[in-house]
């Protein structure tokens, strides 16, 4: 069986069509806010595991400084 289209048939199906890309276009919006989300949390992780990095070194060093100041002021 064969309908034939006029143009309020297509008017319809041109409408209904970009009803839908409409919602799939929010879709994506929501998803794109998420990614953002997680990627500024990232971006704090990043952040606190180069100032921890940072501490343990400086700390490293500071301790081993004082174990040399300490063995050259023993002998």
């Amino acid at each position: 069986m064969r309908e034939s289209w006029t143009d309020e048939r297509l008017d319809d199906f041109r409408d209904e069509v970009n009803r839908r890309f409409d919602e799939v276009y929010r879709r994506f919006d929501k998803v794109d806010h998420e990614l953002n989300r997680i990627n500024d949390r990232l971006d704090n992780l990043h952040r606190i595991l180069i100032y921890a990095i940072l501490t343990l070194g400086s700390s490293t060093v500071a301790g081993w400084a004082a174990v040399i100041a300490f063995v050259i002021t023993r002998t």
